[in-house]
Protein backbone atom coordinates (compact mmCIF):
# COMPACT_ATOMS: atom_id res chain seq x y z
CA UNK A 1 0.00 0.00 0.00
CA UNK A 2 1.48 3.72 -0.50
CA UNK A 3 1.22 6.01 1.26
CA UNK A 4 -0.49 8.58 -1.07
CA UNK A 5 -2.76 7.42 -3.64
CA UNK A 6 -0.87 8.61 -6.85
CA UNK A 7 2.28 9.61 -4.60
CA UNK A 8 5.01 10.79 -7.50
CA UNK A 9 8.25 9.42 -6.92
CA UNK A 10 10.53 11.34 -4.58
CA UNK A 11 13.03 12.44 -7.41
CA UNK A 12 11.13 15.64 -6.69
CA UNK A 13 13.30 16.06 -3.83
CA UNK A 14 16.82 17.36 -4.07
CA UNK A 15 19.01 15.33 -1.69
CA UNK A 16 20.71 17.31 1.21
CA UNK A 17 24.05 16.59 -0.77
CA UNK A 18 22.90 17.81 -3.82
CA UNK A 19 20.88 20.81 -1.85
CA UNK A 20 23.74 22.10 -0.18
CA UNK A 21 25.95 22.46 -3.57
CA UNK A 22 22.90 24.47 -4.51
CA UNK A 23 23.18 27.27 -2.26
CA UNK A 24 27.58 26.81 -2.85
CA UNK A 25 27.14 30.21 -4.66
CA UNK A 26 28.95 30.97 -7.91
CA UNK A 27 27.91 28.49 -10.76
CA UNK A 28 25.44 26.30 -8.66
CA UNK A 29 23.43 29.65 -7.57
CA UNK A 30 22.67 29.63 -11.55
CA UNK A 31 20.49 26.65 -11.51
CA UNK A 32 17.78 29.05 -9.64
CA UNK A 33 18.46 32.16 -11.71
CA UNK A 34 19.16 32.39 -15.41
CA UNK A 35 21.51 35.05 -16.32
CA UNK A 36 19.30 36.27 -19.04
CA UNK A 37 16.38 38.81 -18.15
CA UNK A 38 13.00 38.42 -19.55
CA UNK A 39 11.36 41.79 -21.30
CA UNK A 40 8.48 42.60 -19.45
CA UNK A 41 6.83 45.85 -19.31
CA UNK A 42 7.89 48.20 -16.59
CA UNK A 43 6.25 48.25 -13.48
CA UNK A 44 6.56 50.77 -10.27
CA UNK A 45 7.54 49.46 -6.93
CA UNK A 46 4.28 50.87 -5.80
CA UNK A 47 2.68 48.49 -8.30
CA UNK A 48 4.98 45.50 -7.22
CA UNK A 49 3.48 45.81 -3.72
CA UNK A 50 -0.34 46.39 -4.84
CA UNK A 51 0.07 42.86 -6.72
CA UNK A 52 1.48 41.18 -3.88
CA UNK A 53 -1.50 42.50 -1.48
CA UNK A 54 -4.15 41.15 -3.83
CA UNK A 55 -2.12 38.05 -5.36
CA UNK A 56 -4.51 34.93 -5.67
CA UNK A 57 -3.43 31.85 -7.04
CA UNK A 58 -6.55 28.88 -7.10
CA UNK A 59 -3.67 26.29 -7.62
CA UNK A 60 0.44 25.34 -7.26
CA UNK A 61 2.35 22.47 -6.45
CA UNK A 62 6.41 22.92 -6.27
CA UNK A 63 9.80 22.76 -4.84
CA UNK A 64 11.02 24.90 -2.97
CA UNK A 65 14.87 25.57 -1.30
CA UNK A 66 15.65 27.56 1.73
CA UNK A 67 19.64 28.19 1.98
CA UNK A 68 21.93 30.03 4.84
CA UNK A 69 25.22 30.59 5.13
CA UNK A 70 25.59 33.56 7.50
CA UNK A 71 29.47 33.24 7.77
CA UNK A 72 29.27 32.08 11.22
CA UNK A 73 32.49 30.72 13.41
CA UNK A 74 32.84 27.03 13.45
CA UNK A 75 31.15 25.64 16.98
CA UNK A 76 30.72 22.40 17.49
CA UNK A 77 26.83 21.63 18.33
CA UNK A 78 25.48 24.41 16.61
CA UNK A 79 27.14 25.05 12.83
CA UNK A 80 28.94 21.16 12.41
CA UNK A 81 25.37 19.54 12.95
CA UNK A 82 26.68 17.60 16.53
CA UNK A 83 24.54 16.41 18.71
CA UNK A 84 21.72 16.12 16.88
CA UNK A 85 21.58 19.87 15.85
CA UNK A 86 21.53 18.82 12.37
CA UNK A 87 18.52 20.76 11.92
CA UNK A 88 19.56 23.87 12.89
CA UNK A 89 23.18 23.55 11.67
CA UNK A 90 21.00 23.88 8.50
CA UNK A 91 18.81 26.48 8.98
CA UNK A 92 22.53 28.29 9.53
CA UNK A 93 24.75 26.95 7.46
CA UNK A 94 23.03 25.00 4.86
CA UNK A 95 19.68 24.02 3.10
CA UNK A 96 16.43 22.41 3.07
CA UNK A 97 14.24 21.05 0.54
CA UNK A 98 10.60 20.65 0.50
CA UNK A 99 7.78 19.77 -1.76
CA UNK A 100 4.61 21.78 -1.79
CA UNK A 101 1.00 21.39 -2.90
CA UNK A 102 -2.19 23.98 -3.13
CA UNK A 103 -5.48 23.93 -4.24
CA UNK A 104 -6.90 25.55 -2.05
CA UNK A 105 -7.53 26.50 1.48
CA UNK A 106 -8.42 23.31 2.49
CA UNK A 107 -6.45 21.17 0.13
CA UNK A 108 -2.42 21.89 1.08
CA UNK A 109 0.02 19.55 1.76
CA UNK A 110 3.90 20.18 2.39
CA UNK A 111 6.44 17.90 2.31
CA UNK A 112 10.07 17.73 3.73
CA UNK A 113 12.79 15.23 3.23
CA UNK A 114 16.26 15.01 5.23
CA UNK A 115 19.10 13.21 6.83
CA UNK A 116 16.37 11.67 8.82
CA UNK A 117 13.34 10.75 6.95
CA UNK A 118 10.31 12.55 5.25
CA UNK A 119 7.76 14.50 7.26
CA UNK A 120 4.27 15.27 5.75
CA UNK A 121 1.67 17.48 6.95
CA UNK A 122 -1.80 17.46 4.60
CA UNK A 123 -5.00 19.38 4.85
CA UNK A 124 -7.35 17.21 3.01
CA UNK A 125 -10.95 18.98 3.77
CA UNK A 126 -11.85 18.22 7.52
CA UNK A 127 -8.99 15.73 7.67
CA UNK A 128 -5.46 16.81 8.61
CA UNK A 129 -2.44 14.38 8.80
CA UNK A 130 1.00 14.84 9.99
CA UNK A 131 3.27 11.84 8.90
CA UNK A 132 6.94 10.98 10.11
CA UNK A 133 8.70 8.50 8.26
CA UNK A 134 11.00 8.31 10.98
CA UNK A 135 9.18 5.99 13.37
CA UNK A 136 6.73 5.34 10.84
CA UNK A 137 4.26 7.50 13.19
CA UNK A 138 1.08 9.22 11.67
CA UNK A 139 -1.16 11.79 13.97
CA UNK A 140 -4.69 12.38 12.81
CA UNK A 141 -7.39 15.08 13.49
CA UNK A 142 -10.73 16.24 12.27
CA UNK A 143 -11.21 20.32 11.80
CA UNK A 144 -14.16 21.56 13.31
CA UNK A 145 -16.61 23.46 11.05
CA UNK A 146 -15.35 27.11 10.91
CA UNK A 147 -12.03 26.65 12.13
CA UNK A 148 -8.82 28.29 10.46
CA UNK A 149 -8.46 26.70 6.78
CA UNK A 150 -4.76 27.04 6.87
CA UNK A 151 -2.96 23.50 7.52
CA UNK A 152 -0.86 23.32 10.35
CA UNK A 153 3.11 24.04 10.04
CA UNK A 154 6.05 21.56 9.85
CA UNK A 155 8.03 21.42 12.82
CA UNK A 156 11.55 22.34 13.05
CA UNK A 157 14.06 23.29 10.04
CA UNK A 158 11.41 22.64 7.79
CA UNK A 159 12.28 25.38 5.30
CA UNK A 160 10.54 28.85 5.08
CA UNK A 161 8.05 29.65 2.24
CA UNK A 162 9.52 32.34 -0.39
CA UNK A 163 5.79 34.24 1.14
CA UNK A 164 6.53 33.67 4.26
CA UNK A 165 9.80 35.19 4.12
CA UNK A 166 8.18 37.98 1.65
CA UNK A 167 5.48 38.90 3.94
CA UNK A 168 8.38 39.30 6.99
CA UNK A 169 10.46 41.25 4.67
CA UNK A 170 7.04 43.74 3.86
CA UNK A 171 6.46 44.56 7.81
CA UNK A 172 10.19 46.05 8.33
CA UNK A 173 8.82 48.32 5.54
CA UNK A 174 9.20 51.93 7.54
CA UNK A 175 10.48 55.28 6.88
CA UNK A 176 14.70 53.19 7.02
CA UNK A 177 13.62 51.58 4.10
CA UNK A 178 14.30 52.85 0.82
CA UNK A 179 12.22 50.48 -1.88
CA UNK A 180 13.02 50.09 -5.46
CA UNK A 181 13.15 47.84 -8.25
CA UNK A 182 15.82 46.20 -10.56
CA UNK A 183 15.80 44.68 -13.78
CA UNK A 184 13.84 41.96 -14.24
CA UNK A 185 14.39 38.23 -13.82
CA UNK A 186 13.95 34.33 -14.15
CA UNK A 187 13.18 32.01 -11.72
CA UNK A 188 11.93 28.36 -11.81
CA UNK A 189 12.10 29.17 -15.16
CA UNK A 190 9.27 31.95 -14.77
CA UNK A 191 9.71 35.44 -15.59
CA UNK A 192 9.49 37.93 -12.49
CA UNK A 193 10.17 41.39 -11.63
CA UNK A 194 12.42 42.02 -8.81
CA UNK A 195 11.68 44.51 -5.38
CA UNK A 196 14.62 45.72 -3.61
CA UNK A 197 14.36 46.96 -0.02
CA UNK A 198 17.51 48.79 1.04
CA UNK A 199 17.86 50.07 4.54
CA UNK A 200 18.73 52.98 5.19
CA UNK A 201 20.96 52.77 8.51
CA UNK A 202 24.26 52.89 7.99
CA UNK A 203 25.43 50.80 10.66
CA UNK A 204 23.09 47.82 9.58
CA UNK A 205 24.69 44.41 8.37
CA UNK A 206 21.51 44.01 6.12
CA UNK A 207 22.48 45.64 2.46
CA UNK A 208 19.27 44.21 0.59
CA UNK A 209 16.49 42.32 0.78
CA UNK A 210 15.47 41.41 -2.95
CA UNK A 211 11.81 39.82 -3.70
CA UNK A 212 11.41 38.33 -6.65
CA UNK A 213 7.72 38.49 -7.83
CA UNK A 214 6.19 35.99 -10.45
CA UNK A 215 5.11 38.28 -13.10
CA UNK A 216 1.65 37.01 -13.97
CA UNK A 217 0.30 35.33 -10.74
CA UNK A 218 1.74 37.94 -8.57
CA UNK A 219 3.55 35.83 -5.66
CA UNK A 220 7.37 35.85 -4.46
CA UNK A 221 9.12 33.19 -6.45
CA UNK A 222 12.36 34.28 -4.53
CA UNK A 223 13.48 35.95 -1.75
CA UNK A 224 17.00 37.18 -0.98
CA UNK A 225 18.68 38.40 1.97
CA UNK A 226 22.13 39.93 1.19
CA UNK A 227 24.63 41.69 3.82
CA UNK A 228 26.54 45.00 3.18
CA UNK A 229 28.66 44.66 0.05
CA UNK A 230 27.69 40.70 -0.74
CA UNK A 231 27.45 40.08 -3.74
CA UNK A 232 25.78 36.52 -2.86
CA UNK A 233 22.72 36.07 -0.45
CA UNK A 234 23.45 34.88 3.31
CA UNK A 235 19.52 33.88 3.01
CA UNK A 236 17.39 32.86 0.34
CA UNK A 237 14.28 31.30 0.06
CA UNK A 238 13.05 30.22 -3.36
CA UNK A 239 11.13 27.68 -5.44
CA UNK A 240 13.52 25.98 -7.45
CA UNK A 241 10.35 24.32 -10.12
CA UNK A 242 6.84 25.74 -9.90
CA UNK A 243 3.75 24.77 -11.42
CA UNK A 244 0.37 26.96 -11.09
CA UNK A 245 -1.82 23.79 -12.33
CA UNK A 246 -4.10 22.94 -9.75
CA UNK A 247 -2.95 19.34 -8.30
CA UNK A 248 -5.04 16.46 -8.43
CA UNK A 249 -7.28 15.62 -5.81
CA UNK A 250 -5.33 12.34 -4.95
CA UNK A 251 -2.18 14.40 -3.81
CA UNK A 252 -3.70 15.30 -0.65
CA UNK A 253 -5.20 11.87 -0.01
CA UNK A 254 -3.45 10.06 2.76
CA UNK A 255 -3.10 6.52 3.87
CA UNK A 256 -0.93 5.42 6.68
CA UNK A 257 1.60 2.74 5.56
CA UNK A 258 1.44 -0.96 6.82
CA UNK A 259 2.54 -0.76 10.79
CA UNK A 260 2.43 2.66 11.29
CA UNK A 261 1.68 4.26 14.32
CA UNK A 262 -1.70 6.42 14.27
CA UNK A 263 -2.52 8.71 16.88
CA UNK A 264 -6.01 10.14 16.99
CA UNK A 265 -6.48 14.08 18.00
CA UNK A 266 -8.83 16.41 18.18
CA UNK A 267 -8.29 20.39 17.92
CA UNK A 268 -9.20 20.99 21.71
CA UNK A 269 -6.07 18.54 22.87
CA UNK A 270 -3.99 19.64 20.16
CA UNK A 271 -4.81 24.03 21.35
CA UNK A 272 -4.08 22.52 24.97
CA UNK A 273 -1.18 20.90 24.60
CA UNK A 274 -0.10 23.72 22.84
CA UNK A 275 -0.50 25.97 25.05
CA UNK A 276 1.22 23.89 28.09
CA UNK A 277 4.30 23.22 25.65
CA UNK A 278 4.11 27.32 25.49
CA UNK A 279 4.16 28.19 29.08
CA UNK A 280 6.65 25.47 29.73
CA UNK A 281 8.83 27.02 27.02
CA UNK A 282 8.26 30.30 28.28
CA UNK A 283 8.99 29.27 32.17
CA UNK A 284 12.48 28.05 30.79
CA UNK A 285 13.46 31.44 28.47
CA UNK A 286 14.91 33.96 29.64
CA UNK A 287 13.09 37.79 30.01
CA UNK A 288 14.85 38.62 26.82
CA UNK A 289 12.74 35.91 25.27
CA UNK A 290 9.86 36.85 27.11
CA UNK A 291 9.57 40.20 26.05
CA UNK A 292 9.29 41.12 29.59
CA UNK A 293 10.55 44.04 31.93
CA UNK A 294 14.55 42.67 31.58
CA UNK A 295 14.09 43.45 27.42
CA UNK A 296 14.87 46.72 25.88
CA UNK A 297 15.62 47.87 22.50
CA UNK A 298 18.45 50.57 21.55
CA UNK A 299 18.22 52.67 18.13
CA UNK A 300 15.83 52.20 15.97
CA UNK A 301 15.10 50.14 12.60
CA UNK A 302 17.03 48.30 10.89
CA UNK A 303 20.21 48.88 13.11
CA UNK A 304 18.43 48.79 16.17
CA UNK A 305 19.46 46.79 19.39
CA UNK A 306 17.85 44.28 21.65
CA UNK A 307 19.53 44.19 24.91
CA UNK A 308 18.62 41.81 27.94
CA UNK A 309 19.53 40.56 31.50
CA UNK A 310 19.98 36.82 32.05
CA UNK A 311 18.93 35.08 34.91
CA UNK A 312 21.15 34.15 37.75
CA UNK A 313 23.36 31.46 36.93
CA UNK A 314 21.90 28.59 38.88
CA UNK A 315 20.54 26.03 37.10
CA UNK A 316 22.37 22.81 37.06
CA UNK A 317 20.30 20.91 34.45
CA UNK A 318 21.99 19.39 31.23
CA UNK A 319 21.04 22.08 29.37
CA UNK A 320 22.38 24.51 31.18
CA UNK A 321 25.43 23.16 31.57
CA UNK A 322 25.38 22.43 27.45
CA UNK A 323 24.49 26.00 27.21
CA UNK A 324 27.42 27.22 28.80
CA UNK A 325 29.95 24.79 26.95
CA UNK A 326 28.74 26.17 24.21
CA UNK A 327 28.91 29.69 25.38
CA UNK A 328 32.85 28.85 26.47
CA UNK A 329 33.69 28.29 22.86
CA UNK A 330 32.40 31.83 21.51
CA UNK A 331 35.74 33.98 21.02
CA UNK A 332 36.36 36.35 24.00
CA UNK A 333 35.41 40.02 23.97
CA UNK A 334 36.62 42.68 26.49
CA UNK A 335 36.24 47.06 26.45
CA UNK A 336 35.21 49.32 28.94
CA UNK A 337 31.76 47.76 28.94
CA UNK A 338 33.84 44.67 30.71
CA UNK A 339 34.23 41.03 29.21
CA UNK A 340 32.19 38.52 27.25
CA UNK A 341 31.83 36.18 24.49
CA UNK A 342 30.93 37.50 20.65
CA UNK A 343 29.32 35.81 17.99
CA UNK A 344 28.94 37.18 15.29
CA UNK A 345 27.69 36.99 11.19
CA UNK A 346 27.09 38.51 8.86
CA UNK A 347 24.05 39.42 9.11
CA UNK A 348 23.82 40.07 12.96
CA UNK A 349 26.28 40.12 16.27
CA UNK A 350 25.06 38.64 19.52
CA UNK A 351 27.45 40.02 22.64
CA UNK A 352 27.07 38.15 26.05
CA UNK A 353 28.21 40.19 28.81
CA UNK A 354 30.16 38.31 31.86
CA UNK A 355 27.75 40.22 34.10
CA UNK A 356 24.48 38.67 32.43
CA UNK A 357 23.93 41.48 30.09
CA UNK A 358 23.07 40.58 26.34
CA UNK A 359 22.77 42.86 23.33
CA UNK A 360 22.36 41.57 19.72
CA UNK A 361 20.86 42.88 16.35
CA UNK A 362 21.77 43.41 12.86
CA UNK A 363 24.98 45.01 13.17
CA UNK A 364 28.36 44.83 13.60
CA UNK A 365 30.30 43.98 17.05
CA UNK A 366 31.44 47.27 17.61
CA UNK A 367 28.11 48.67 17.74
CA UNK A 368 26.95 46.48 20.52
CA UNK A 369 29.83 46.83 22.19
CA UNK A 370 29.03 50.60 22.53
CA UNK A 371 25.49 50.10 23.42
CA UNK A 372 27.33 47.76 26.33
CA UNK A 373 29.40 50.89 27.47
CA UNK A 374 26.31 53.30 27.95
CA UNK A 375 25.29 51.30 31.22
Amino acid sequence: MSVFRSRPALRWLVPSAAAVVVIGGGAAAGTIVASADPALPERSAAQLLVDLQNAKVDGLSGTIVQSADLGLPKISGLTDGASGQAGLANLVAGSNTARVWYAGEDQARLALVGTAGETDVIRNGSDVWLWQSEGNKATHLKVPAGAGKKPQALPTNVPTTPQDAADAALAAIDDSTKVSTTGAAKVADRDAYELVLTPKAERSLIGQVRLAIDAEQHIPLRVDVYAKNATSPAVRVAFTQISFEKPDAQQFAFNPPPGAKVTESNPQKLEKDAEKAAKDHEKAMPPAAKGGPGMSVVGEGWASIVTAKLPDSGDTSTDSTEAQSLLGMLPEASGTWGKGRIFSGSLFSVLIVDDGRVFAGAVAPESLYEAAAKK
